[in-house]
């Protein structure tokens, strides 16, 4: 039994998230721990929102609430939408918390006792209508490096590109829209990452098993330009982590608050102190997931994430936990993701274009989503999403191959055989062959989830599903009933183990689904099929099933006609 660490990227706390937000990042790592936790590992998966700097203020500004009152509010709406897609967190945390604000600040005194934070007086931008400095968040204007017009401050969503706000051309303050900005000179902490340069890039080549998305930006920002560049962690905000506190080796920072993605990181340790005190255990509990000398040594640490995080998760934060000289956990494997393209265009949040979890779940079950993004994630290149795509892919994977086999078997047994498993017959030619066709598909459905190929995992299991189907339809029980009752028997007895066999195999990636499928075979044999032909002998006969509801129902023409129309334009 291995010990695996899984942290997803944590989303902002501003708004509801779209599915390319969940595709990117928190849902493949839900698969993943499933995955881990059905093979009979130990698994810590956590995540949690990003509460502080500017989206968080600007957004409770727009809410006319207090930003605490709104970061609460929204840490709620976010949790009850990540329960609706079946997401399994170990905790979902929050990065305003008190361990989070204890941690920052360790790290913070740890990385200035080591040399590694100096006070910098630099040139910012400050804005005469609204009377404050303008953290770079709050400055917007049009990115040098691609002409993207919505550039932000600190980095270009559009091409990834790292800035800095006075490189924006037409900057104008995000509050107020004015363009009467000025630059005046205010003080900063930076972290003086360019001093761990090699040492990263020692790491980072170390990483021979990393996506090349992964590397290749890592890279990129390391060797760009004139390399990676020390960087400000502090803002002129009031909502954050203050950044003069007791035993703070440095003056004259009162009224600054550490950048959010100095602290947003830090909270997945965090996170895991704060599941470990709502769990009322020790401080050695959470510990031994992270540190070296707490028993971490052994833990195997997994991040996922989509590319415009892959910076700051290769770069930024593994110079936090080195800088510290700590025995912290670095991550040993970064699944980083393209983005998830909408119908021709793009995910829009500001012009609520797209899908957006929580209209997702208003239409169809989690299941059906989880399958289409999972099956489509955006792994080696940007995928999109299309209602027609969406459309064939339930109705066929889903309806059409899992949900009539399961509909098939269980209906055909009850009508001919009542509601148990038939005994009589023996297995034949037919069933040594599936077995044998299925002990090959798992071990390469396992390969891939191990491997964390989620396209191809997804592939595997289609394949797993589609092997019953042809089974059933060469080995034809509805036939055989008519002549020889006992081969009708052997058929469905296999089948409706085959039954259990698939909602296993099958609960990383359609969870509810997997469990009805258990729930009507009357069975909580969760156990992971490492032989299928004595997995396939778990329902014996006499043991009683019910017939299911439909697992998944088809999508109508006219229904995608309707969604395609309702989300094209702006969200209400």
């Amino acid at each position: 039994m291995a010990r695996i660490l899984i942290t997803s990227a944590i989303p902002y706390i501003n708004g509801i998230k779209h599915l390319g937000n969940l595709v990117g990042s928190q849902l493949p790592a839900d698969l993943y721990a499933r995955y881990m936790r059905a093979r009979g590992h130990e698994v810590m998966f956590i995540c949690a929102t990003d509460e502080h700097g500017t989206p968080a203020e600007l957004a409770a500004a727009k809410a006319g609430m207090p930003v605490a009152e709104y970061c609460a509010k929204m840490w709620a709406v976010q949790k009850e939408l990540a329960d609706g897609f079946g997401l399994s967190f170990d905790h979902f945390g929050r990065s305003s918390s008190e361990q989070n604000r204890i941690l920052t600040q360790h790290f913070a005194r740890r990385l200035g006792e080591n040399g590694l934070i100096e006070v910098v007086t630099e040139k910012q931008i400050y804005s005469v209508a609204d009377g404050r400095f303008l953290p770079d968040r709050y400055i917007e204007g049009t990115c040098p490096n691609c002409g993207y017009e919505k550039a932000r401050g600190d980095q270009c969503e559009n091409c990834t590109k790292q800035l800095e706000p006075t490189d924006l051309i037409e900057p104008r303050s995000a509050i107020s829209g004015s363009t009467e900005l000025e630059v005046r000179e205010t003080r900063h902490l930076y972290l003086r990452q360019s001093r761990l340069r090699d040492r990263l890039e020692t790491w980072i080549d170390s990483k021979t098993d990393w996506p090349v998305l992964t590397t290749s930006i890592a890279r990129k920002w390391l060797h760009d330009g004139d390399g990676l560049q020390d960087r400000g962690i502090t803002r002129d905000l009031d909502w954050g982590v203050p950044a003069q506190f007791e035993g703070a080796p440095w003056e004259g920072m009162e009224g600054k608050v550490f950048y959010v993605w100095f602290d947003a990181p830090i909270e997945y340790i965090a996170a895991t102190w704060e599941w470990a005190d709502a769990q009322g255990l020790s401080d050695n509990d959470w510990k031994r997931w992270w540190r070296s000398d707490k028993g971490a040594e052994d833990v195997r640490y997994v991040q996922f994430m989509g590319k415009d995080n892959v910076p700051f998760h290769t770069l930024s934060f593994p110079a936090t936990i080195m800088g510290s000289g700590e025995p912290w956990k670095l991550v040993d494997y970064i699944k980083s993701f393209n983005y998830l393209n909408y119908d021709g265009g793009q995910f829009s949040t500001s012009q609520g274009r797209g899908v957006f979890m929580d209209q997702a779940l208003s239409i169809l079950p989690a299941d059906y989503w989880r399958w289409w993004l999972l099956s489509h994630a955006p792994e080696n290149s940007d995928s999109e999403f299309t209602w027609e795509n969406f459309q064939v892919s339930v109705n066929k994977d889903l309806a059409d191959v899992l949900g009539n086999f399961v509909s098939r078997v269980t209906k055909f047994c009850r009508s001919k055989f009542g509601e148990a498993v038939p005994a009589g017959g023996a297995w034949g030619e037919q069933e040594k062959a599936l077995i044998r066709d299925l002990g090959q598909r798992i071990r390469t459905y396992e390969q891939h989830m191990d491997a964390m190929e989620i396209r191809k995992a997804s592939g595997a299991l289609r394949a797993i599903w589609g092997a019953g189907n042809e089974y059933l339809q060469s080995a034809a029980p509805w036939a055989a009933f008519k002549t020889d009752p006992e081969r009708a028997a052997a058929i469905i007895r296999l089948s409706l183990n085959l039954i259990r066999l698939y909602a296993v195999v099958s609960a990383p990636f359609i969870p509810d689904a997997s469990a009805k499928m258990l729930e009507a075979m009357h069975s909580d044999d969760d156990s992971w099929p490492e032989d299928p032909g004595s997995a396939l002998t778990t329902l014996p006969a006499g043991h009683g099933f019910t017939v299911p509801e439909m697992l998944f129902r088809k999508i109508t023409d006219e229904e995608r006609a309707e969604w395609q129309q309702r989300f094209a334009g702006r969200r209400d």
